[in-house]
């Protein structure tokens, strides 16, 4: 099996060296480049192609959300996780809306980065509990309610509701099949099926877009 080719893109030449000499240390992982700001990854990135890349937010000439949105736009496929020390709901929204498939917060361990990444590439979500739940937090107190409960709802059926409403709280597909008691294969297909009907492109962003309308109850998924 090929490793995961991985990018790294923050202006501190100290943690990118670190982080590439972790990353190292990883059977199924390489580092295949590294970029000091969101100018010097757009040029990189097209060419070397890397499965994922790690992208700060905070880097002098384009920042990480300006760098994700050009590169996704360019590189559609580009799996793209922004590791930051910004908590900012802001910005997670901000990354979220283009095309990150996940945000985590540089003080993790790196054995959970590592697991993260392995994640990534099996499309799940990278976000931290404690990211979640401020998600959840935000949007009690600032939910959109218009239009939430006709039209909106694109003929999401019951179990599909409870399946988003998990996936809003940052579970894996295995995690969901066992709150839910289906399988794995079939949380797959419910996930097809809720990308479809709100037009998204992935789970990171039906997440997203769900908090912020309401679409969901954020204690949903554990009814069912």
């Amino acid at each position: 099996m090929q490793p995961i080719k991985i990018f790294i893109a923050d202006d501190q030449a100290l943690f990118r060296e670190g982080l590439a000499s972790l990353i190292a240390g990883q059977p199924d992982m390489q580092v295949v480049g590294e970029a000091s700001d969101g100018v010097e990854a757009l040029e990189k990135v097209p060419d070397l192609r890397p499965d994922l890349i790690l992208m700060d937010i905070r880097m002098p000439r384009m920042d990480g959300l300006e760098a994700t949105r050009r590169i996704k736009a360019v590189l559609p496929e580009a799996k793209i996780v922004m590791l930051t020390i910004s908590d900012l709901a802001q910005e997670l929204f901000e990354a979220m809306r283009h095309g990150a498939i996940g945000y985590l917060l540089k003080n993790m361990k790196a054995r959970r980065l590592f697991e993260e990444i392995r994640g990534v590439m099996r499309d799940e979500v990278a976000l931290s509990p404690y990211l979640a739940g401020r998600i959840l937090k935000e949007f009690t107190r600032q939910r959109e309610y218009e239009a939430v409960t006709k039209g909106i709802e694109l003929g999401l059926t019951e179990r599909e509701k409870q399946v988003l409403g998990l996936v809003v709280t940052g579970l894996s597909n295995k995690e969901i099949g066992g709150k839910l008691s289906i399988t794995e294969s079939t949380v797959k297909r419910h996930l097809h099926s809720i990308l479809e009907k709100l037009h998204m492109e992935n789970r990171v962003q039906a997440a997203a877009y769900a908090m912020r309308t309401g679409l969901v109850d954020a204690t949903m998924g554990e009814r069912g």
